[in-house]
């Protein structure tokens, strides 16, 4: 039975990437060695990290606009604390909106650098909507949000304009949507949800956005030294940028952002449709800010709960519980998800109506 992934991270990928990153695991570019052994300084990678880092600014239309990509480990959380090393100067102050769980995070590691001003949060309402009115204070060294919140499924439609630098997490949308990038300074994003397997996180900033706190920087958490290094400055996970490079030349050869969007768009309104539609669905944010990558949703009677459990399973529907700390259903609807997956939840969500 095909399997339905709707898994919110890791997550889907594309089946051609499985397929060729498979292949690579045996023989990686007739070198008759796995690119799970060969050396990250071996020509052959060199060359997949210097197109993985080009490709990415061309995706976001960020090519020789003053960017740089660079390819780190550690994951999204490791940036948290990365921003306020290279970004808050010293006695500074950084700038935070919180709209969930990871945002909260980023703010945690900010506060141990200098003054953190959380400008709104919409913590006391669970985190159903992404606040609109805030200001931004002038002198923040950066202003900090987070595109879309995948625990709660809430996404920003739009951003604020500020003179401030602006940084954010695409975590979980990044190339999902046609957005103008260079609105910001910095952008951040690990790769399991949208890009490639665990164990690697993608950093693209303003190069003339760093230098300027006046501390010193441990190597590792120096964004300059990266650069320079060319994302080497340590051994890079190899499988998982190969992989990442892999799904990006996919996304390219489907005709890049603007293509996929199409198809993002038209998978969010089949099922929140039927959310919408379905009296037995309720849904659990705002409608103006739901995610088009993670659709979030209760059963209005949990009773029903066992029935519709077995019922998406039997279907080959994979990953829809919700997260561990608010319960319900999150149905992950990242790029590679094909909108077939979407219609085979959608018609189990109709049948449970029917026999209820």
């Amino acid at each position: 039975m095909k399997k339905h992934n709707f898994s919110a991270g890791p997550c889907i990928l594309p089946q051609e990437v499985f397929e060729k990153a498979a292949q690579a695991v045996l023989d990686f570019n007739g070198m008759g060695l796995s690119v799970l052994e060969i050396s990250h300084r071996d020509k052959a990678f060199v060359a997949v990290m210097e197109e993985a880092r080009a490709l990415a600014l061309d995706l976001l239309g960020l090519t020789d606009k003053g960017y740089r990509a660079i390819f780190l480990q550690g994951g999204a959380s490791m940036e948290f604390l990365r921003i306020p090393y290279n970004l808050m100067k010293t006695n500074g102050k950084a700038a935070y909106l919180d709209t969930g769980t990871w945002a909260s995070g980023a703010i945690k590691e900010a506060k141990a650098f200098g003054e953190t001003v959380v400008v709104a949060s919409s913590k006391p309402d669970n985190y159903t909507y992404i606040p609109k009115e805030y200001s931004i204070p002038a002198d923040a060294d950066y202003f900090h949000c987070t595109s879309n919140n995948t625990i709660y499924g809430t996404q920003m439609k739009s951003f604020a304009e500020t003179n401030v630098p602006m940084v954010c997490d695409m975590s979980s949308d990044i190339f999902s949507r046609t957005l103008d990038f260079s609105k910001f300074d910095l952008i951040y994003a690990g790769a399991q949800k949208n890009m490639g397997p665990a164990g690697v996180t993608l950093i693209v900033v303003k190069e003339e956005l760093l230098g300027k706190t006046g501390r010193a920087i441990p190597n590792i958490m120096n964004y300059q030294l990266h650069i320079e290094k060319e994302s080497m400055y340590n051994t890079p996970p190899v499988f998982a940028v190969y992989t990442s490079l892999l799904t990006m030349q996919w996304l390219k050869n489907l005709g890049g952002i603007a293509a996929i969007e199409k198809q993002n768009e038209a998978k969010a309104k089949l099922l929140y449709d039927e959310i919408d539609r379905n009296p037995i669905f309720v849904g659990t944010t705002v409608k103006e800010d739901r995610s088009n990558m993670n659709a979030t949703f209760l059963l209005a009677d949990e009773n029903h709960k066992e029935l519709f459990d077995s019922m998406w399973k039997a279907a080959g529907v994979s990953g829809i519980n919700g997260h561990r700390s608010v319960g319900g259903y999150r149905a992950s609807m990242y790029n590679a998800l094909p909108l077939e997956s979407v219609q085979v939840l959608v018609d189990v969500m109709k049948e449970l109506e029917r026999k209820i």
